[in-house]
């Protein structure tokens, strides 16, 4: 374990000891691809399996062969880099989606935060937050890639327990995004930016962001420190997903935290999805203890000082994973499909929105060529206003965040820190109350995120 009942914690923020852990148990259940040629050294993990069948899962997966072969050998050259900005991936390992819209999805349930927004009890009310935050890796664990989004993106997000959300992409080289969500219940502020170590046929992605919540009833303000993310068989082998490591959620106004830890998967699927832990008073002894599956539910149970179960007390399950539809293409909930849809768009739609891009409607109709000729396009024009911006010597500005000054420490690296401005709900607030207001149709609204209408795209 990374924590243990008197709150202490190998490594900081989650990027510590446990990666000698992972380590050793990840070799327990890869194999080389040995025997094979040009692939030596490549490491298969089959999640649900032991070290004897990696050559046989190594031939699964949705890559076709020349397709898979042909990427692995432009591939190499980026082994132990930082492939965040450097890689462009092909359209048919994404998801109809983008990670401006990925980050929404930690709205699904919201309910939480007002359980935690009206709950008295300073340790339950933590609770409810960080089962909230644990609840957004049950979407987590679909194993297809968002779109990267294009400098100037939005998504807006409406309709669902009152939440008014904005996200916008502030920042291409490297990517960053922020995002503001409110309600009557709470503030959610984030600035995402991720770093990644190339391994092969795997991935290791570290969240160098920022996440604040503030839960308006008591004024408490919580930050969190999430665990990083291992994308397994990238290329060769079933894509999988884990998230070993320590969660962190600290009430910044009292010092009272919650120090949960995600289980490794281990051999045949031992460990996998597991998380548990402890909520902290601020003199660091425990008070509840929380364990279940980040895919599946959360329960917890008030404990004593040595971390044991309170006599009479009963584990009592917080939060569980809402059905799916069946057989789903790309294992959408049906809160991921409300997120394409524009039934949660509000009216008039900025022309940036992410629900407009052509490519990401032609792969959600399953028309892959389409989706990535568009895909391509974008990206070009994306280097064009680049090209027009340096050469005009100007600068990008977001519309809806500003550039603070503080810059955010992280377990991973430091962090520039974006702030929502509050023009988006003054922007929001005059459409509402206009009579005449056009909706927005991804067939007939061109997507435009653009700063400059003239740029010249490259033949």
């Amino acid at each position: 374990m990374a924590s243990n009942k008197d709150g202490n914690q190998s490594g900081s923020g989650g990027g510590g000891g446990f990666f000698s852990f992972l380590g050793s148990s990840l070799t327990n259940i890869a194999k080389s691809v040995n025997g094979m040629l040009g692939y030596e050294g490549l490491e298969v993990v089959n999640p649900e399996g032991g070290n004897e069948d990696a050559g046989a899962e190594a031939q699964r997966g949705r890559w076709k062969q020349e397709d898979r072969d042909n990427y692995w050998k432009m591939m190499q050259k980026y082994i132990g880099a930082d492939i965040t900005s450097l890689v462009t991936l092909p359209v048919i390992i994404c998801e109809p989606m983008t990670n401006l819209q990925k980050m929404a999805e930690l709205m699904e349930y919201s309910y939480l935060l007002e359980l935690a927004d009206e709950c008295e009890d300073p340790h339950m009310r933590l609770v409810y937050a960080a089962t909230w935050f644990i609840s957004v890796y049950h979407a987590l664990q679909r194993t297809w890639k968002p779109f990267n989004p294009i400098l100037g993106e939005t998504y807006e997000f409406v309709n669902h327990a009152g939440i008014t959300f904005i996200a916008e992409q502030v920042c291409h080289h490297p990517p960053i995004g922020a995002a503001h969500a409110e309600n009557e219940h709470f503030k959610y502020d984030i600035t995402s930016k991720v770093k990644s170590k190339f391994l092969g046929n795997s991935v290791e992605v570290y969240p160098l962001g920022r996440s604040r919540l503030t839960l308006k009833k008591s004024g408490v303000v919580l930050d969190l420190v999430p665990p990083p993310t291992k994308v397994h068989n990238l290329i060769f082998g079933r894509t999988w997903i884990d998230s070993p490591g320590e969660m962190i959620l600290t009430n910044l106004t009292t010092g009272d935290k919650v120090l949960l830890y995600f289980q490794p998967c281990g051999w045949f699927g031992a460990g996998r999805y597991e998380v548990d832990g402890y909520v902290y008073n601020s003199e660091e002894e425990p008070k509840i203890l929380m364990t279940g599956k980040w895919n599946e539910s959360i329960s917890y149970q008030p404990c004593d000082l040595e971390g044991e179960p309170l006599p009479g007390s009963t584990m009592k399950e917080v939060w569980k994973a809402a059905e799916g539809p069946k057989n789903d293409k790309f294992q959408y909930t049906y809160f991921a499909h409300k997120i394409n849809s524009f039934d949660t768009a509000p009216k008039k739609l900025l022309a940036s929105d992410s629900r407009l891009r052509p490519d990401r409607y032609a792969l959600e109709i399953g028309d892959v060529s389409k989706a990535s000729s568009e895909k391509s396009r974008l990206e070009e024009r994306q280097r064009a206003d680049r090209r027009t911006r340096e050469a005009k010597g100007d600068e990008f500005k977001p519309k809806w965040f500003n550039l603070s000054n503080e810059i955010c420490p992280t377990p991973w690296g430091e962090l520039e820190v974006y702030e929502y401005n509050g023009k988006y709900h003054e922007h929001r607030a005059a459409i509402d109350s206009s009579d005449h207001v056009e909706e927005a149709d991804a067939k007939t609204t061109e997507f435009n995120p653009w700063q400059y209408e003239d740029s010249v795209v490259s033949a």
